[in-house]
Formats: C-alpha cells, sequence, structure tokens
C-alpha cells in the first residue's frame, strides 16, 4: 500500500497469520501532494495529477509546459556508445553529451521508448488532456520517460572539465564548449529508444538535442522467467517468461522433457481511466510484448532440476538451475515471505517511482537461495509499483530473476496492483494507474478459481497456506468470503498442522496513518479467524535461548506478523505509543525467513543490508523449553 512499510508482530487473532502492511498510497498521495519540497508550478496544480498514485516533480514533467530553449548552441551533439548490431538484454549505456555553450544544473537527459514518442506536442490527445484542467498549453510528452538524469551528476559537467575548442582565429581559441557522459542501466525493453537532452529542469522543461534512435539487437529475445506452483503436490511448476514473439516456445528441462507454452498479451485497451487520463491508459503505456507460459510436469518435490526456454528461432535461455518446493504434507519448509518490493534503478537515474531497499532484499534473498536454504518465496502485494507506467514491469521482472527463476515465486493482489475508480475494487482509489489488476494477473499466473478473482490456498510440506485479496470484496455475503471459510474449515491439521492466511493490507498495527487499518475489514473477516474480536489472548515466553516461544498446544490465538519492508520507503514507529499486544516493532528494509516443521514454526526477520536476524520467535506443538 505505501506509507508505512515496516516489520512488526502482533499477538492477537487464532492461528498464525500473516497480513502485509504497507500503509495507504492514498495517505501517501495525500501528504505527497501538500509537500512544500514541490515546485509550486506541481504544488499549485493538484487537479490535473489526481490519477498518479504519488507526486514529484519527476513523475508530472509530462504535464509541464514545454518552452523555447533560448540561446541554442550550434555545437550540441548527444551520442551513445552502442553497437551497429544494436543493443544487448542489459547494458550499462553510456550518453554522452558535448557541445554545451553555457552548462547548467538544470540540464538533464530522459531515455525516451519507443524513440517515435513525441516529445513537442500531442495533438491528437488534446482533449483527453483537457479534461486535466489543464488548458493553457500541451503536456510536455506524449509518452512517459523511461528514466532521467540530471548532467551534474557528472561531476566534471558543470565545471567544464571537459573543454573543446569549437572555433579558432590565428591560432586562438575564439569559442570553447563544455560536456558530459551520464550512464544508465539499460534492460532489454523491446522497443527501440532514444535519449533527449532538456533544460530548464523537471519544472519547466525546453528540448535541446535529440540522439539518433537506438534498437535492441534482439527485440524477440525470450527473458525474464520466474516460477510459481500450480498445486501442492511439488511435481509441476510453472514458468512464465515475456517474448517480444506471439509464436509459441518451449521450456526444455530435466532429461530431454519439454513442454509448449501457451501465449497472451494485454492491450492499452485492456487498461481503465476515468475522466481523468491514466497513466496505464494514456502516456504510461508501454507495449508488454507477448507473455508464455509453460508448466513443468513429472518432478519430484524438494528436487533440483535444470532448464531453458526459448526456441531456435528467436533464441533460448541460459540454462538454470531451480528447486521444487516440499509436497503438502511433508514434514520441513523454509520459506521467505515479504510485501511491497517493487524496484530501483542500478544507475543515478530518476524514475517515476523508486523503492529503495529493493535491491538490498533481492541480493540478500538471492545470496539465501545460492546456499540452498530456500523452498519458495511469497510477495504479498505491492509488486512492481509501476502503477500505470507499463515499462517498469520489465524493470522489475529484471530484478527479480535471481531470485524468482530459481524457486517458486507466490503472489499476492495490493492496491498498487488493483485497485482503481468504478472497476470493482473495495477501495476506489487510482493506485494501480488504471492497471485494474490486468498486468499482474498476466505476469503473474497463480492457482486462482478465475480471472480477477486472485485469491487461492496452497499447501507446502506442514503448512497450508491461505491467499486472500484485500482489494476484492470480502464481506460476508460475496464469494470470497464464502471461499475463505470454507478454504480454512478444510484444512487437515493431521497433515499441515499450521495455517498461514496471507493477505496484503493490515487487520492490526500500532502505526499511524490514514487508512492504516480499515475497520470494516476487521468486522467483516476477522471472526473468521477468531471469534472473540479485538483481545489479547496471551503472550510469549522465553524458551532457555531467549527466543519469544508460543506454546502452541496451550495457546489460544496465532501471531499477526506485518512484513511490508522490502522496498518501499520506510516510515518509523510513533513515540509514545504503548500497545501491550504490539510485541516488536522493527523499521528496517529486509524479509522474514520462515522454517516450519509439524513440531513447530520458526520465524525471523532478517536485515537485508546487515544480514543479521534483528527478531525471531517460534511456535511449538509441545511445551516449550523454559
Amino acid at each position: 500500500m505505501g506509507s508505512s512499510s515496516t516489520y512488526s508482530v502482533v499477538l492477537n487473532l487464532s492461528f498464525l497469520v500473516f497480513i502485509f502492511f504497507l500503509g495507504s498510497s492514498f495517505a501517501s498521495f495525500s501528504s505527497s501532494s501538500s509537500s512544500s519540497s514541490l515546485h509550486p508550478l506541481v504544488f499549485n496544480s493538484k487537479v490535473q495529477h489526481l490519477n498518479y498514485t504519488a507526486i514529484s516533480e519527476f513523475r508530472v514533467v509530462n504535464r509541464r509546459f514545454l518552452a523555447e530553449c533560448p540561446h541554442l548552441s550550434p555545437y550540441l551533439q548527444i551520442s551513445i556508445n552502442s553497437t551497429t548490431s544494436g543493443l544487448g538484454d542489459e547494458e550499462f549505456l553510456s550518453v554522452n553529451v558535448s557541445g554545451v555553450l553555457n552548462p547548467s544544473k538544470d540540464d538533464w537527459v530522459a531515455m525516451i521508448s519507443p524513440s517515435h514518442s513525441d516529445v513537442s506536442s500531442c495533438p491528437l490527445n488534446e482533449i483527453l488532456y483537457a479534461q486535466t484542467g489543464d488548458l493553457s498549453k500541451l503536456p510536455l510528452l506524449c509518452h512517459y520517460p523511461v528514466k532521467a538524469a540530471y548532467m551534474s551528476n557528472d561531476p566534471d559537467y558543470l565545471s567544464c572539465k571537459k573543454k573543446e575548442c569549437k572555433k579558432y582565429r590565428n591560432g586562438q581559441c575564439l569559442v570553447s564548449t563544455c560536456g558530459g557522459a551520464l550512464s544508465f542501466h539499460v534492460i532489454n525493453i523491446r522497443t527501440d529508444i532514444e535519449f533527449v537532452l532538456f533544460s530548464g529542469g523537471f519544472e519547466a522543461p525546453c528540448i535541446l538535442k535529440r540522439s539518433s534512435p537506438v534498437r535492441f539487437a534482439t527485440p524477440n529475445k525470450p527473458l525474464y522467467g520466474h516460477l510459481s506452483s500450480i498445486d501442492s503436490t511439488g511435481t509441476s511448476i510453472r514458468l512464465t517468461w515475456v517474448s517480444g514473439d506471439q509464436k509459441p516456445q518451449q521450456v526444455q528441462y530435466g532429461a530431454g522433457k519439454k513442454q509448449t507454452s501457451q501465449v497472451t498479451t494485454f492491450s492499452q485497451d485492456d487498461m481503465q481511466s476515468s475522466a481523468l487520463p491514466s497513466p496505464a491508459k494514456d502516456f504510461g503505456w508501454h507495449d508488454p510484448g507477448f507473455i508464455h507460459t509453460a508448466v513443468m510436469t513429472g518432478l519430484k518435490p524438494l528436487s533440483s532440476f535444470s532448464y531453458r526456454y526459448g526456441s531456435d528461432s528467436v533464441g533460448w535461455s541460459n540454462e538454470i538451475q531451480f528447486r521444487t518446493p516440499p509436497a503438502g504434507g511433508s514434514d520441513e519448509l523454509k520459506f521467505l515471505a515479504f510485501g511491497d518490493m517493487g524496484k530501483a534503478p542500478r544507475d543515478g537515474s530518476t524514475e517515476h517511482y523508486i523503492q529503495p531497499g529493493s535491491l538490498s532484499v533481492i541480493q540478500a534473498m538471492a545470496d539465501e537461495i545460492n546456499s540452498g536454504h530456500v523452498d519458495s518465496i511469497f510477495h504479498i502485494g505491492d509488486i512492481s509499483y509501476a502503477t500505470g507506467f507499463l515499462v517498469e514491469w520489465d524493470f522489475f521482472l529484471h530484478q527479480i530473476s535471481p531470485v524468482a527463476s530459481r524457486v517458486s515465486y507466490m503472489t499476492a493482489i495490493g492496491n498498487h496492483e488493483r485497485d482503481y475508480i468504478d472497476t470493482g475494487s473495495v477501495y476506489i482509489t487510482p493506485d494501480s494507474g488504471g492497471e485494474s489488476g490486468v498486468p499482474y494477473e498476466t505476469y503473474f499466473p497463480m492457482p486462482t478459481p478465475a480471472k480477477d478473482k486472485p485469491w487461492y490456498s496452497i499447501e507446502q510440506a506442514s503448512v497450508h497456506i491461505t491467499v486472500i485479496s484485500t482489494e476484492h470484496d470480502w464481506s460476508q455475503n460475496s464469494e470470497q468470503y464464502q471461499w475463505m471459510r470454507r478454504d480454512m474449515a478444510s484444512v487437515d491439521r493431521s497433515k499441515t498442522p499450521w495455517l498461514i492466511f496471507m493477505g496484503h493490507r493490515p487487520m492490526y498495527t500500532s502505526a499511524e496513518g490514514l487508512l492504516s487499518v480499515d475497520p470494516k475489514f476487521v468486522f467483516e473477516v476477522e471472526p473468521l479467524l477468531l471469534q472473540s474480536k479485538s483481545q489479547c489472548k496471551g503472550l510469549p515466553v522465553k524458551d532457555k535461548n531467549g527466543i519469544d516461544t508460543y506454546d502452541h498446544s496451550n495457546y489460544s490465538a496465532p501471531v499477526h506478523a506485518v512484513i511490508g519492508m522490502a522496498g518501499f520507503t520506510l516510515d518509523k514507529f510513533p513515540t509514545g505509543v504503548n500497545n501491550p499486544w504490539s510485541l516488536s516493532r522493527i523499521s528496517q528494509f529486509g524479509y522474514l525467513r520462515g522454517y516450519a516443521t509439524k513440531k513447530e514454526m520458526k520465524l525471523e526477520f532478517v536485515n537485508a543490508d546487515t544480514r543479521k536476524v534483528e527478531d525471531r520467535f517460534r511456535i511449538t506443538k509441545a511445551s516449550a523449553s523454559k
């Protein structure tokens, strides 16, 4: 959700519950729109930005007025150090600017894709932008920049250390110019790109120069493969990947096995909008290519296999080693869980929505997977934070590849994937930017009953996991509520003694913030978990190692863990608040590490930066050792 992404443990409920809290994007939107640090052009034009989930100067750059740059230098050049064969699947591309007469701190470079995007006017879209209330000028860009960076990121730019003489007379330099270079992390997004040099900053931009477009060498290349479970057997696992080619491809795995992919995609027509144009429907659209899925069958649970995907015509991925999850009803499960990840740039650029902790969390989890200590991952809502700027799904899929291509990566839907006005979501905010769950469900097919019914359950080893959608109707007469009731009532505790209930929004939190907890959600859903509502039912004791331990054989309530700490900007907990049911509160980037057997469950909060365990507790099926 957004603003209070932290880790905390709350004692309440009737079995082990993980409800992943990620703040409220609505609250985030409100506080951002009143920030005095914003330029007045942004601060004073709130109405035209209502379809953004947060506001910054760069995020509204395509609403700015496009001015004429005065005193253009005739020597200006912007070039890219790419080969004639095209860009690779991942590069740190050097963008070089030269011929600048007067370098300014307001000079910046934008990466545009596709390169034919109009950065001068949008005559065909005038009627759409008129609806924003901004009637004086057309927007800056027909299409939103993928990323941007100020030239001052090069420390030699403003000081003009890279000086060139452009005009001589009698051996004397009459005209000298300055230059600089920026590094952009570029991945294969299939459509060609170009770089545009602006001046005037993000608030009053004007175009100085455009580069020549550059294409990717293999725009149809199969990329960004990620795994997910389809059932509780551990013998089948789904692989999903992206390609620029719509023809079916294959996954080859094991000892000569192969499966052909099913192919789907989504279009701009599938995105939603309102009276104000949404990013997904309009200026944030980017072609997703084609999404391929294939199910690898005939596997053994808790075993390692290798696979590759693609075809002879478009190429093949590298061979990847992966591990199947344990079968439901077996004993041991090692898993990681978190919410609110998103993505962050690997260069010095600005993007429309950055989750600063995501890179360190991914690296820490990748190291755990490489050590062989992870069977599966659960990402519970706020997946990419693309929120209508569709190219950012590619960057997110690229970012999670080191983990999602190796073990089952299970997800739940959050507000930034689903919520939008008049689309059937419980909360009528613009948090998905018009995506309304379509990209999420296409990129991350889960074992759900149907499209736009993103709830499911799965069993791995001794754990039954119930995954709900907090963004769809959960009232007592709803389809989802009845499914939750049936699913949890059907659990065979002799087979899976542990039940984990996962959803994006919290049922309890000691953090402050508008809409941090929805009392209606608590009123409707909590009785399924605990007949006596909002009461602390028991406290842990310390075992001989000083670890909080819950003796589940005599324990009448579960533990509620709020774990939205995997990337989104963290808030601090309020001081002076004493809630006895809130036992541990940490505001650090990281993830939950879980270990379950039929006799006990151990849970730890891992700090991604230090790799240290900063909190832990366990629940036992027998009396705890004092």
